[in-house]
Order: structure tokens, then sequence, then C-alpha cells
């Protein structure tokens, strides 16, 4: 790459560099409008999108639209939220009323929903602009971005690699100060890895904390939408947003009351005395990059370092958890993708009246989906078929329950868990071709995720030149344990400096 930088120049620079925290001050205090920002923000997309990528859709009349509210409610005298008239990126599996989402697939091209997911109306009730829709893996089913029916994202720490996945595209936008804040989602670790090689913040939560309702569903006992920032503060702002009851899921926890933002606020004074951190034994070791491991071994002196115990144990079980993710996820997303049938909504192949139904279906489906959704579909229609749903899916079950069991063995010893997010850092784009490979991606992220349990990534540090991430995992519910730990970390590591995208 050469030298040439695509960041905005002047004023622009600074309002897109601002914490989301700071932003949302800012406009408050009508220091700058949120037209304002949100008009820096297009122009940095304007000039670094065409290089990331990161985008499928922008919506700049309605971001600019929403951020006019935002100034005329301050006008008004009302008073905004903690995070009103600050930009966000919204990736594509989660129902927008009125703009294309399509979950990264063809077989969604062009579809318009008639109606808003749970999450997407708080954030328009909390007075966040939403840009636009980010890239993805195709029905979220990746580690790289790489299965997006649309093309791959780039990480913007270096244009050659992947900015990890499933929500690459979100993690993408907030690295490149395309906006400050992204929602992602993550089945067995798709929010967590991307923010790991992209250098940011990314927070999986507690499964049942955040309305799954209007996310187009890959693995539904798995799936969870959540945050992504460059800061821990802000990533907990957005949480608050998020998190609460729903009665449109019928997964959706009563009665929760979180406070991630005072939780990372009170994190962020840096004493852990008497705060007991469990390093996982079994996710470490042979296949972990060298500069990975430096880099986590240096985060573990840090905690240790803030008054932190550290403890070493074992949890036998996690060995299994790609094993049994892989059984779960695709014969779930089996179940789920059967609605794409080119009857009720999406692509239509063969319709021509020389085709019965059935080929219309099944050439619709040949056409829409992808390699990789293909592949999961097959492997799950045989896990779950007659005479074998016991001996995989049945079987993958009950180990899930045992790796629940050792999370509930090691909490009772230890407050949180700790690992690398990912054993290795941000790979080349078309670098890995073997799905298993890819797969073993995921090898730290898959049992907070079969667990249900919250974990959240932040920057620990880099490995030739690429960001590595230090994985926090805490009990059921324990959500804001994870951004007290993430924030004093933060505070004596400092917030990793991105670079400015080049040419």
């Amino acid at each position: 790459m050469s030298d040439s930088s695509l960041a905005n120049g002047g004023s622009g620079t600074d309002l897109v560099r601002l914490t989301a925290a700071d932003t949302a001050a800012s406009i408050r205090r009508g220091d700058v409008t949120a037209v304002e920002v949100a008009q820096a923000h297009l122009a940095q997309i304007a000039k670094v999108d065409p290089l990331v990528k990161a985008f499928l859709h922008i919506d700049a009349d309605g971001a600019l639209e929403a951020a006019a509210s935002v100034d005329e409610a301050r006008a008004a005298g009302e008073a905004l939220g903690p995070l009103a008239g600050v930009p966000l990126a919204m990736k594509d599996v989660v129902v927008t009323k009125g703009l294309p989402t399509t979950s990264g697939s063809k077989i969604l091209e062009g579809w318009r929903p008639p109606y808003d997911a749970t999450i997407t109306t708080r954030i328009k009730d909390a007075g966040i602009v939403m840009l636009g829709k980010t890239n993805m893996d195709e029905f979220a089913m990746g580690s790289s971005t790489e299965n997006s029916a649309y093309g791959p994202t780039h990480n913007p720490w270096d244009l050659t690699k992947i900015p990890g996945g499933s929500s690459g595209g979100s993690s993408a936008a907030v690295a490149a100060f395309e906006a400050p804040l992204a929602i992602g989602t993550d089945t067995g670790g798709s929010i967590r890895q991307p923010a790991a090689v992209t250098g940011i913040v990314g927070f999986k939560p507690t499964y049942g904390a955040v309305s799954r309702y209007g996310l187009i569903a890959f693995s539904s006992s798995l799936d969870q939408a959540g945050p992504f920032a460059r800061t821990v503060e802000d990533t907990a702002l957005l949480y608050d947003v998020l998190h609460g009851h729903d009665p449109c899921d019928s997964t959706s926890i009563a009665g929760l009351s979180f406070d991630a933002t005072g939780a990372a606020r009170a994190g962020a004074a840096g004493d852990l005395t008497g705060v007991r951190v469990g390093v996982v034994r079994e996710l470490g070791g042979e296949g972990y990059q060298a500069g990975v491991t430096a880099s986590f071994d240096d985060a573990v002196a840090t905690l240790k370092g803030l008054g932190a115990e550290i403890v070493e144990v074992s949890c036998p079980n996690f060995e299994y958890a790609l094993a049994a993710y892989y059984l779960i996820a695709p014969s779930e997303c089996s179940s789920n993708l059967a609605r794409f049938d080119a009857v009720r909504y999406g692509l239509r192949v063969g319709d021509d009246g020389s085709n019965s139904l059935e080929e219309v279906m099944s050439l619709t489906r040949a056409a829409g989906f992808g390699p990789e959704v293909k592949r999961r579909i097959m492997i799950g229609t045989y896990a779950l078929s007659s005479g074998y749903y016991e001996a995989y899916y049945g079987q993958a079950q009950k180990v899930r329950t045992l790796i629940v069991r050792d999370f509930q063995a090691a909490f009772e010893k230890v407050d949180v868990l700790i690992s690398p997010a990912t054993p290795v850092v941000a790979f080349g784009i078309g670098e890995v071709v073997d799905p298993i490979t890819m797969y073993r991606n995921d090898l730290c992220t898959l049992p907070a995720s079969l667990a249900g349990t919250p974990a959240i990534s932040v920057p620990c540090g880099l490995s030739d030149g690429l960001p590595v991430g230090l994985q926090i995992m805490a009990p059921a519910l324990a959500d804001e344990r994870c951004f007290g730990i993430a924030a004093a970390f933060e505070r004596a590591t400092g917030i990793l400096q991105i670079p400015a995208v080049t040419a």
C-alpha cells in the first residue's frame, strides 16, 4: 500500500475521531450539530468505503433527517439521550423498515422489510443516527466476511486482510472511522472475533438480554445482537440502549436492569484488587500464533498489576466446543433457512410456467444461496435426519450441557475467565480456503456462545502490526462485570490507536 491517506482533513477528521460519548456531549452543549456530525461521517464513508467496502447500503437522506430531528429537539429545549445524534452502522441481518435488508445473500437482494427489529426501534428512539447497512458473511455464516454475496470487506489496518466475520462490515466501519458505533450479531463469535482483528471493542451479551425480534435467524439458540465501538465506555453506552425485555421475543429475559455504562466508568478507576481472574488452560498453546500468545501474556501481567488475582482454570469440555457448535448451528440453520422457498418473499428463479413448484424452489435455492450456506444446510439436514438426530444433534446438545457445567465450576473459583479472543490475527483475503481451518478461528469464542454467557473483546496489543484481542467472559447475567474489568484494562493500556486507511 502507498502512503496516501484517505482520512478526512480539517474539522471533519476531528468529528469522526471523537468517541461516541464525546460526540453526544458536544451535540448536547451545542458545540456542533447532529447534522454536522452526520455529514462528517457520510463524507468519511464517501472517501474510504470504496476501499474498505464496509457498507452494502448507505441511507444518507434518512441519516440527515434523523440528525435534523435531534437538532430540532435540542433547539426546543428537550433533554437529549446519552447517545442522541451519534452515528451508527447497522449489520444487514437486522431488519430495518423500508431499507434493503439482505443478510449478505442474493436470495434477499432488494428486499425492503415492512417493519423494524426491536433493536432498530430502540436505536431510533434513543436518537441514534443510522447511517446504513453493513456487509456480512451470508446469513452470518463465516469468520471473514468473504462469504458475502456482494464481495468481501477489507480490514482498515491492512486492506489485503480480512476484517473478521460474520460482522466484518460493522467492525470495519468502526475501525475506519466511518461510524463511532455499530451493531453486530454473535452466533459463535461474530462480534468478538471481528472486534479483535480490527482493534476495537465488541460485546456479546448474555443470551436473552437483547431481543432477537427482527434478526434474520441463523441459529436461534445462539444468535445475539450486540455493540461495537472504539472504547469500552462507548460500547457500554450502546449496550444500555439495546438490552431489556421484549414481549415479541419468547427467549427475552424479563426484569433486566443492567447499568453497563456505570460499570465501565467505575472500572476505569483501574483498581482490580480482590478480583479473581481465571486463565483458561484449554484456550491457548498449540495453534496460537506466538504474537497472540505474547500479547495475551502481557495482558495477564497488566491485570495482575492492577491488583487482580490470577488463577489457572481448566475447562476440559471446551475442547469439544468446535465439534458441538458445528452440529448445533448448521442443524438450526437448516430449519431456519427452509423459509426461503421462492414462494413467500425474496428471489424466485424458473417461474416461467415450465417448472413445477418443487423445481422452482430448487432452482431458487441453488441460485440464491452461496457455497458456505449450502454446506451448512446439508450438514444440518443430515444431522437432523431420521436415524442420525440422536447420534449427532442430540450428542452435541449433551456436550453443550457439559460446557455449561465447566463454566459453572470455573465461576465458583473466579469472577471472570480470560483468553485470547482469536488464535491468530487477521489473515489475508483468499488465504484460507479450507473450511475446517476457517472454523478454527472461532476456537476461543465458541464456549461462551454455547453456554449463553456474556463476553467482551478488548484490544490488548499488536502481533506483526495487526491487532490482538483479549476476551473477558463472565457468568450469565453478569454482563456489567465484563465492562468493569475491560474498562480497567483499557485505562491501564490506553485506547488502541487505529491508523488511517491508506490506498
